[in-house]
């Protein structure tokens, strides 16, 4: 599969790695095909990776991961074209973090209780299919479920399609050991308001853990 990236931060390239290592092509892309990081990551990666602009990842995927920092989430978009993402499965990573008063972060007062980014995402492309996945643990354990209680902890997901919903989970189970029964489906794209919010929380719990490798276990 065709895999675009929209940002060369740490998670866009362990995403990128990790689908490298199962067999996939991968487009890093940014806002300019200079980008450092971007050259740095495909000569690390061999020929299924490639780098280029927000746009020739869009156009270049079957699929796309939204892995940009969220304040610059019309930018980004614009730049990478709307029509580029029809019919297509957009997996929003994305988090509405403030970190202006330090640590741990607030949410970003337009994203907060009565929106969230991946309501965002899904307006300003109305062709595609966001689902909200993978926001709410570290970028290692994104890739890797097993390197957590070997992969029995929660995954959240959300998006107004149920079939790409679906094909998220597939794709995560096949690829990051994700166990299809811990991914638990919130429903529609309005649910990355909840999704997002807990991240703040996420992060106060990194800071008294010592560590980002942890998750979330639901008992009932």
């Amino acid at each position: 599969m065709k895999i675009g990236i929209l940002g060369t931060g740490s998670v866009g390239r362990t995403i990128g790695t990790a689908f490298i290592q199962t067999g996939h092509e991968v487009m890093l892309g940014s806002r300019s095909v200079t980008n450092e990081k971007a050259i740095a990551w495909v000569e690390a990666n061999g020929i299924n990776a490639q780098h280029g602009n927000f746009e020739d990842a869009a156009q270049f995927a079957e699929l796309i991961f939204a892995c940009f920092n969220g304040v610059f989430v019309t930018e980004v978009l614009k730049q990478a074209g709307a029509e580029n993402f029809n019919n297509k499965i957009v997996i929003d990573v994305t988090n509405p973090l403030d970190f202006s008063n330090g640590m741990p972060p607030s949410l970003l007062s337009q994203y907060s209780n009565t929106w969230s980014l991946g309501e965002e995402i899904q307006q300003q492309l109305p062709g595609a299919k966001v689902v909200k996945a993978l926001n709410t643990v570290t970028a290692n354990l994104m890739v890797n479920a097993q390197l957590v209680n070997n992969a029995h902890h929660h995954l959240f997901i959300c998006g107004n399609d149920v079939a790409a919903k679906n094909a998220v989970r597939e794709l995560l189970a096949h690829n990051f050991h994700w166990n299809p029964e811990y991914i638990l489906d919130f429903g529609s794209i309005q649910s990355a308001r909840l999704t997002e919010g807990i991240v703040p929380f996420w992060v106060g719990a990194m800071q008294v853990l010592g560590t980002p490798m942890f998750n979330y276990l639901i008992v009932k």
